[in-house]
């Protein structure tokens, strides 16, 4: 779930940032891998983090 909840917050705009685009966010979680994620996880979020982005283009709001 910390990866789910970090790539949304990544990509989500706040009052202080922009929202990352999807490649930008994918790129700081393949950094993380071995550090902040488990490398078993981050594995598993690059079979599907094509799927995390049409999400995110779905629930984008306008």
């Amino acid at each position: 779930m910390a990866l789910a909840d970090v790539y949304d917050a990544l990509c989500s705009r706040r009052v202080y940032k922009e929202g990352f685009s999807h490649e930008k966010a994918y790129g700081i979680i393949l950094d993380g891998r071995g550090k902040h994620f488990d490398p078993v996880i981050v594995d598993a979020f690059q079979s599907v983090a094509d799927q995390f982005n049409e999400l995110r283009e779905q629930l984008k709001p306008e």
